[in-house]
């Protein structure tokens, strides 16, 4: 079971790294502003949950690989990734590149993270009613910036709504 931390708490643990505590609330805020907007209550950020995304982004850099962990290797914790031109998106649009998806997204029950042939899975994640914390963390490669995202408790149940 993962810790879950209020923002404020989260930004003190930062220290005076103020590049952290900024990379945590503008991703903590993008969330909880599609949380909103479907009446779901907001996320905390989890400095755990941050630390095991660092983990896998760091392994995706450094192997040059872009999939997602195994689900053993997640312990429960939903996954979202995102990859980039190295130091061209504010964590903000990295994050609105999954919540874009709702375009797509016909409210129904999860399927397969993919609705009428568009990609949704990413932002069904983001919104999923049960989720409570959020943690993330972006790793930069040579060219390329991957930010990897991890939830508690994990979303995108095949057969249910994410509200």
């Amino acid at each position: 079971m993962h810790k879950m931390i209020p923002l404020l708490a989260a930004l003190a643990l930062a220290g005076p790294a103020l590049a952290k505590d900024d990379f945590a609330k503008s991703i903590l805020d993008a969330h909880n502003r599609e949380r909103a907007a479907v009446h779901v209550p907001s996320l905390v950020w989890d400095e755990s949950l941050a630390a095991d995304a660092a983990v896998w982004a760091k392994h995706l850099v450094d192997t040059r690989r872009f999939e997602h962990s195994s689900f053993e290797m997640r312990r429960g914790e939903g996954e979202n990734l995102w990859e980039g031109t190295r130091g061209g998106f504010a964590p903000s649009e990295m994050v609105g590149a999954w919540a874009a998806e709702k375009t797509y997204f016909d409210g129904g029950a999860f399927r397969t993270g993919v609705t009428a042939g568009h990609v949704t899975g990413h932002y069904t994640q983001m919104i999923w009613r049960t989720t409570k914390a959020v943690g993330c963390a972006t790793v930069s490669g040579r060219d390329v910036d991957v930010l990897v995202c991890r939830y508690s408790p994990v979303g995108n149940l095949v057969g249910e709504a994410p509200y």
